[in-house]
């Protein structure tokens, strides 16, 4: 049940709190927003209130808003919902009202209620929406975290393994503590990175505690290409695959708002360096999608509901900032498009607008396809690893 259930908390919850910001800011700019789908495929309850429809669809992985917009096609096609378009009336199976608007019944959309129609201000306060709420969302599971357990104390707890990597390798596992480093007292998880980004190739012994027994594992950090955390300039440096948490001590709640606030912009910057790091070909073997995400997801959800929600946070912050970036089907890059529109004083051609979009397509259909592939590779590799120890013992 729990490998299907954190998956789903985790990709449903930050995609929906996302759509969520696209449809308050809709309704707050006047825009029309006949549907709000809380997943996707088929509707299994779907219930008309007001001139919106509410959807609960069989896949529970996010949702979609639609508006209506000279895009409207385009846009379904991206959303995924294109079971009732913004601007063409719907068929009498889905509730056709007389008095109501298309796509529920046969008045006109006025212009004044079109995504287009609104100043650049509005359609930003849109397109911003969706990327805010992430960061919302982030932001209020780390005052959450704050209030109900404090701050991290020195010692490092593993809050997620990645598979195949030397942490996994070694047996550590989520909610392991970090208690030494090559017999050495830990003063907190910077100085366990330091200590392993000092050692690739080397085997290193870490001491942990696993509820409440010492155990010693060796475990010998992988040499790779990343940015130095100190300097941001690219070096060689041991990594173990282990993403950190930490036990925690209460703190004021006056200090818990303000704490979570500079959390949520740290981990922020950290996704821009990180991107940063990418454009340089930095860290593209280390990509993980869909796959790594659930995998990380069971994992989390097994150290505790804290340690999923701090996934769940983390996760949202990366959905906001890659988001802001300025590919055309990603919202920066509407906004992009948007301002230029503005800035020539018309729109561009229908033509223009698909050499866009596909451009845009292309760029984060390479993404994915990179991104499986590492999936694949890594969990093929584990594959390997698993029957060649089989074969070892028979032999």
């Amino acid at each position: 049940m729990l490998l299907w259930l954190a998956p789903i908390a985790v990709f449903g919850l930050v995609v929906f709190v996302h759509e969520l910001g696209h449809f308050i800011a809709a309704k707050l700019t006047g825009v029309y927003a006949p549907r709000f789908s809380i997943g996707f495929g088929p509707s299994l309850l779907k219930r008309r209130i007001g001139e919106t429809e509410y959807v609960l669809a069989a896949l529970p992985l996010g949702g979609y808003v639609r508006m209506a917009s000279r895009e409207d096609e385009a846009t379904a096609f991206l959303e995924g919902g294109s079971e009732n378009s913004a601007t063409q009336a719907a068929n009498p199976k889905d509730g056709f009202d007389p008095e109501a608007m298309i796509p529920f019944g046969p008045k006109p959309i006025p212009e004044s209620r079109w995504f287009e129609s609104k100043p650049l201000p509005a359609r930003l306060f849109i397109m911003l929406a969706g990327v805010t709420m992430n960061a919302l969302l982030a932001y209020v599971i780390y005052v959450g975290v704050l209030l109900h357990s404090g701050l991290p104390t020195p010692v490092p707890v593993a809050a997620g393994v990645l598979p195949d990597k030397p942490a996994a390798l070694a047996g550590i596992q989520a909610g392991d503590s970090i208690a030494s480093f090559n017999g050495r007292p830990l003063a907190g998880w910077e100085t366990l990175l330091d200590s392993i980004g000092a050692s690739a190739g080397r085997p290193v012994v870490l001491g942990i505690v696993r509820h409440g027994k010492p155990l010693d594992v060796t475990v010998t950090p992988a040499a790779e290409v990343v940015l130095d955390p100190r300097t941001g300039v690219k070096a060689t440096l041991g990594r173990i695959g282990m993403m950190p948490s930490a036990p925690f001590a209460p703190i004021p709640a006056s200090e818990a708002f303000s704490t979570a606030w500079s959390l949520t912009i740290e981990n922020g910057g950290k996704v821009f360096t990180a991107l940063g790091a990418l454009a340089h070909g930095v860290g593209v073997r280390d990509l993980g999608g869909p796959i790594a995400i659930a995998q990380v997801s069971v994992q989390a959800a097994r150290g505790g509901i804290e340690t999923l929600l701090l996934l769940i946070a983390l996760i949202s912050i990366n959905v906001a900032v890659f988001n802001l970036l300025p590919v055309p089907i990603l919202d920066g890059g509407q906004i992009v498009l948007n301002i230029a529109e503005t800035i020539k004083g018309s729109a561009f051609s229908t033509q223009t607008r698909e050499r866009i979009l596909k451009g845009g397509l292309l760029l984060i259909g390479l993404l994915f396809v990179t991104v499986m592939f590492n999936d694949i590779s890594r969990n093929m590799q584990n594959i390997v690893h698993f029957f060649g120890r089989i074969f070892s013992r028979s032999g």
